[in-house]
């Protein structure tokens, strides 16, 4: 019987749900092991010893092999896994426009949207204070600049990034806007391409992106409340 792959993760993070649904619509026998950064539970010297000496999520472990980063990830299940060939296609240089993608979305849309994400929603809730108004103000204008060169640059005529089948890229680039959007951010105004891809790779994805994502919300919404309550408590021990 095949040794299932260890993958740790947490719905907080953007590449973790993406490779948790790669795991789950490519049938991709897997451990699956949440773990909270809220907690801190990456930053352990256990899970530096057992897990990754980088100390970040997503990771793997592989019949004892280690391994980080999202798409060093990627490309690991597809050598080593039954991947479908539409995640990760060989023909019609296929490949290479993934490889384009993932590469321009380290440096851009990823940063952008972490960066978006982190000053208007993860450092106020670390820190217990209010966001930062210049500080979202330059990171929403980096995200809208990012989405408006991503429309442009990826999204054309055709279904998907590469064509009429779902590729990685699609799926990492909807986890990445996702992202701001889960906090009140608007990526579709004045963006139909980017609205009509997004539907389109959601609605591909099916449950298993559903069940994903709004775990993800929950997650969200169950951190906001419990702020919220903590805010209330200490606004009335001031009275």
């Amino acid at each position: 019987m095949t040794q299932p792959v260890k993958f740790y993760f947490d719905f907080l993070n953007q590449s973790s749900r993406a490779l948790y649904i790669l795991f789950e619509a490519s049938k991709i026998p897997f451990e699956a092991i949440p773990i909270s950064m809220l907690k801190g539970e990456h930053l352990t010297g256990e899970f530096r010893d057992n897990v990754n000496r980088f100390r970040k999520l997503p990771a793997i472990t592989d019949h004892g092999f280690q391994l980080s980063e999202n798409v060093a990830i990627f490309r690991h299940l597809s050598r080593e896994k039954l991947v479908p060939e539409h995640w990760y296609p060989r023909r019609h240089l296929g490949r290479s426009r993934i490889d384009e993608y993932l590469a321009w979305q380290e440096r851009h849309m990823g940063v952008a949207c972490t960066d978006y994400f982190q000053q208007k929603w993860l450092v106020p809730y670390l820190q217990k204070t209010r966001p930062g108004d210049n500080a979202v103000s330059l990171a929403r204008k980096q995200l809208d600049h990012t989405l408006n060169d991503f429309e442009t640059l990826f999204l054309n005529s055709r279904k998907f990034m590469i064509g009429d089948n779902i590729s990685y890229a699609d799926l990492n680039a909807i986890c990445e806007i996702d992202q701001p959007k889960s906090i009140g951010y608007n990526p579709f105004q004045n963006r139909n391409k980017l609205a009509r891809w997004y539907e389109a790779v959601r609605d591909e994805l099916g449950l298993y992106y559903k069940n994903v994502h709004d775990e993800f919300e929950r997650n969200l919404k169950l951190r906001n409340a419990e702020q919220s309550g903590a805010q209330a408590r200490a606004r009335a021990l001031e009275q």
